[in-house]
């Protein structure tokens, strides 16, 4: 009865789900705005001492940019991070996360979240709009003589990159490093040099390569997505060659998901004013752009953004601020989910194994609801009772069902039992196993983290289908063990929802099949224990 609720459960949240994308569509984008910035000093920027002897001065102004001709990189390590910038186009090239294995084997490189082989791929990629004449791949000066950079825990460092365009402004890309951090901020500077006023705008894209081999699965969204400030909106690759969704201004951040990881841009105070999603080939593009402004000479603008490049973590997101941690979507019961997870986190502390901690948690929860469950199972035995009798009724008024469900009516009263309490406690706790099942299918905690014997990570399947079989029979076993007031027919098509389950379950990740193993057997000694107990008394 309980498995069949689930199943049941399940069906009616999908609908939910369906239900609020139809009522709550993406929101179309605002017209374009228009501003005028105020007047602003222009700041100087000194040439790149370690420039090469290929190089090209641009003087506008009184302001001299000595700009290399050819490709500038910088390796920036921190304790969260390591990252290469390239003055072509100021991009970000790599970013690798030395915290977190690919594989769990001991020499398993790092995860990469940004891979640029070409320029064209690298990421963070700035463009000028309208009369904003800003080269996408074009060459920046560095502020920076070293190639490399190290950053220890507390400290911070800024890097800017600096080029003059043809119609005379200095863009400037400057970059503020945290050495314990996951983000980093970004300011897109734009200074008039000319003596014509310009009218223009900035765009920041995120850009993804993408292969059919990223292609999420059932159990973890891979693609773009964007938090129009009231909820997720997420897109398949896919669609984006049919469509390129556009959000408003009201939005606040966009990014590109994986199953653990995420990058994500946030446009801070009023730097985005259109938030697009579109494929090029094979790039997926994420881009931010600004109101239009008239900038006129003399004048500066600037762009604010916090970008972050890191795990799917609930701490780490809500530490980063701006509604991150919205990324992570527990579904329907998210309300349920959150302290579950926070459950689970507080007994990882203590026995250091996140199987231990599944154990842990599904035997607080079974004790939670132990009345309940009580309650119910000696409900079903009693109406178990009864069914002679009922059938007896059936027989006698099988052709007025009127008068049949009053004599059925009258036959609970009589002997004093609910026949809806069978069910109605178990209602109540699908909300806490839906909600458990979203923590243990995306919490990032899981991944690589081993149980015991042959679970060495419990994020993915059981290699050897082990406990997904001991699950399967330990619902069989628990439901030879309830009391059913099904007819002979239906007992016996239900007797294969076992079978069912253990083959949904077979690729489940292991962790959640340990929670519902454990549950089975919790299930059965407490069913064990109402089967004891010689007369049941329901009220």
């Amino acid at each position: 009865m309980e498995n069949k609720n689930i199943l049941i459960a399940f069906v009616l949240m999908l609908a939910v789900w369906v239900g609020v994308n139809l009522l709550f569509p993406a929101p179309s984008a605002p017209p374009e705005q228009q501003s005028v910035v105020e007047s602003q000093p222009a700041v100087a920027v000194e040439a790149s001492a370690g420039s090469t002897s290929l190089s090209a001065e641009r003087t506008l102004a009184g302001q001299t940019i000595s700009v290399p001709q050819q490709e500038r990189q910088l390796v920036v390590k921190s304790g969260r991070y390591e990252a290469v910038f390239s003055s072509v186009g100021g991009r970000l090239k790599s970013l690798q996360l030395p915290g977190y294995a690919q594989t769990t084997a001991t020499d398993s490189l790092p995860v990469s979240l940004v891979d640029a082989t070409a320029s064209q791929q690298a990421t963070l990629r700035t463009e000028g709009l309208g009369e904003f004449d800003i080269a996408a791949e074009g060459l920046y000066a560095l502020s920076v003589d070293e190639e490399q950079i190290e950053l220890a825990a507390g400290e911070e460092r800024e890097i800017v990159f600096s080029a003059i365009t043809p119609r005379g402004l200095k863009v400037e890309k400057i970059y503020r490093l945290r050495g314990e951090s996951f983000d980093f901020d970004l300011q897109v500077r734009v200074t008039n040099l000319g003596s014509q006023a310009v009218r223009g705008a900035t765009s920041l894209s995120l850009v993804q390569p993408w292969d059919e081999s990223m292609k999420g699965t059932r159990y973890g969204f891979v693609g773009p997505a964007v938090y129009d400030g009231e909820k997720v909106h997420t897109h398949e690759v896919e669609d984006l060659d049919e469509e390129s969704p556009v959000y408003g201004s009201g939005s606040i951040w966009t990014g590109f998901e994986r199953k653990y990881f995420m990058s994500a841009v946030v446009a801070l105070a009023d730097a985005g004013d259109k938030f697009r999603i579109e494929k090029s080939g094979d790039l997926v593009e994420n881009s931010i752009e600004t109101p239009y402004a008239i900038l006129a000479a003399g004048q500066s603008i600037s762009a604010d953004y916090l970008c972050f490049f890191g795990p799917r973590d609930l701490d780490i997101l809500e530490q980063a601020g701006h509604h991150l941690d919205k990324a992570i979507d527990f579904g329907f019961f998210g309300i349920i989910a959150r302290p579950l997870l926070t459950v689970l986190k507080f007994f990882y502390r203590y026995v250091g194994n996140w199987g231990v901690a599944i154990i842990l948690l599904t035997c607080i929860i079974k004790l939670l609801f132990w009345p309940l469950t009580q309650k119910s199972y000696k409900s079903m035995k009693a109406m178990q009772t009864l069914q002679p009798e009922m059938q007896k009724l059936r027989e006698k008024f099988k052709n007025n069902k009127e008068q049949l469900n009053k004599e059925i009516m009258g036959l609970y009263r009589t002997k004093r039992v609910n026949p809806m309490g069978g069910c109605l406690p178990m209602v109540v706790q699908i909300p806490v196993f839906f909600a458990l099942y979203k923590v243990l299918l995306g919490t990032i905690a899981l991944r690589h983290a081993p149980f015991a014997f042959w679970l060495q990570d419990l994020s993915v399947k059981d290699p050897y289908y082990i406990t997904p079989i001991i699950m399967g029979g330990t619902m069989f076993l628990q439901q030879k063990m309830s009391p059913s007031t099904m007819d002979p027919a239906q007992a016996k098509i239900f007797m294969f929802m076992p079978l069912i389950f253990t083959f949904m379950f077979l690729n489940f990740p292991s962790g959640l099949v340990l929670y519902w193993m454990v549950n089975n057997l919790l299930t059965i000694l407490q069913q064990w224990h109402v089967n004891r107990e010689p007369k049941v008394v329901v009220s």
